[in-house]
């Protein structure tokens, strides 16, 4: 297990740290997370048993599913381990924005967190850790290439059942409910969002019931406004059209994003299909009819926005999209080929939005 570039950590010390952060304070932050789920307190003599098993490495965290056994029930939660210096500095803050999100709005679509803390572990090595909700069910999910047909799809890492590639239909229903949840947390007055999530980090993870599929977002690491000024945001959200600027910025952004993974994971940088265009409009159009009414709007957000996108020519979106692109970290991974294909995206975007405003007439 890496911490660094020049640092091993052994896995014994990864889950001597783990108990030390479960069992700290008398086990206060393993019970107050079993109090909740339950509804009843839980002591620490009600826990017959709890184990911790190491679940995958990611770039920023070293999960772990932490199993306890209270009375004839069993309790799953996940710990999130960060090891890295970057992944230290991740943690607290995701900690934070869960919580916050999960405190400040109505949806479901975050794990519940029950604690934070930053362990000390074997050798004077520091761990980051919070507790959180297991998401029972859920996968992770990658672009990769489908011997079948030689075409790239998203394949679900079922490991208990059989790992599967998506239908079409569930694909565009993947995608959709992507946009839609991050839709969901995007503040149109402070244009808070969440930032620097990826399908390459398996960050959306996926359920089924039948041939229906539901999402969940695992982590939030950022989560601020699109501009770095205070006092020019507020000025803006008085602005109806810095609002409706800034929520096409935000699609914009979200439609490219959506279209990225690595190829099965780690791979290389790999651009998904036309249908995540489409699906990524009706799943931020769908949010965006839940919006609240906003007193600087002549009208609630989706009317306003789709009047302001219906006078968007296509070469206005290009140019908007340029200049998002040019926003990017010139070291990013993702660059390369997002610039290959940025025209054939707009183009492509044009003409969803253009077929969607033509059906309203």
């Amino acid at each position: 297990m890496r911490k660094g570039d020049d640092v091993s950590v052994r896995h014994a010390d990864y889950f001597k740290a783990a108990q030390a952060f479960l069992e700290a304070r008398n086990h206060d932050v393993i019970t107050r997370a079993a109090s909740q789920r339950l509804g009843y307190a839980v002591k620490p003599h009600d826990l017959a048993d709890i184990r911790i098993r190491l679940e995958k490495h990611g770039a920023f965290y070293h999960p772990a599913r932490v199993e306890i056994i209270v009375g004839q029930k069993q309790l799953s939660f996940v710990l999130n381990v960060a090891i890295s210096d970057s992944g230290r500095r991740f943690i607290e803050q995701d900690y934070h924005h869960l919580k916050r999100l999960n405190a400040e709005t109505p949806f479901d679509y975050l794990p519940a967190v029950y604690g934070c803390e930053q362990i000390t572990g074997p050798a004077g090595l520091n761990f980051g850790m919070f507790l959180g909700e297991w998401f029972e069910g859920y996968h992770e999910f990658h672009l990769a290439p489908d011997p079948a047909d030689k075409t790239v799809k998203i394949i679900v890492w079922d490991d208990s059942s059989g790992r599967f590639f998506l239908t079409a239909a569930q694909t565009k229903s993947l995608y959709a409910q992507a946009a839609r949840i991050l839709t969901c947390y995007y503040n149109v007055v402070s244009f808070e969002q969440i930032l620097a999530w990826h399908h390459a980090a398996g960050d959306f993870v996926v359920h089924f019931e039948s041939d229906r599929i539901r999402l969940k977002l695992v982590t939030v690491r950022r989560y601020a406004a699109i501009f770095e000024n205070q006092k020019q945001t507020k000025a803006d959200a008085n602005d109806p059209q810095r609002l409706l600027q800034a929520l096409l910025v935000f699609f914009l952004n979200l439609s490219l994003q959506m279209r990225l993974d690595r190829l099965e994971g780690v791979g290389d940088m790999v651009w998904s299909d036309k249908s995540a265009v489409d699906a990524t409009l009706t799943g931020f159009l769908d949010a965006l009819s839940m919006k609240p009414d906003i007193h600087t709007l002549p009208d609630s957000p989706l009317p306003c926005f789709l009047a302001y996108l219906s006078v968007c020519q296509a070469s206005d979106l290009h140019d908007l999209s340029s200049g998002i692109v040019r926003r990017f970290n010139p070291r990013m991974p993702e660059l390369p080929i997002i610039k290959k294909n940025l025209s054939e995206h707009v183009e492509t975007l044009d003409g969803a939005i253009r077929d969607f405003l033509s059906r309203l007439i």
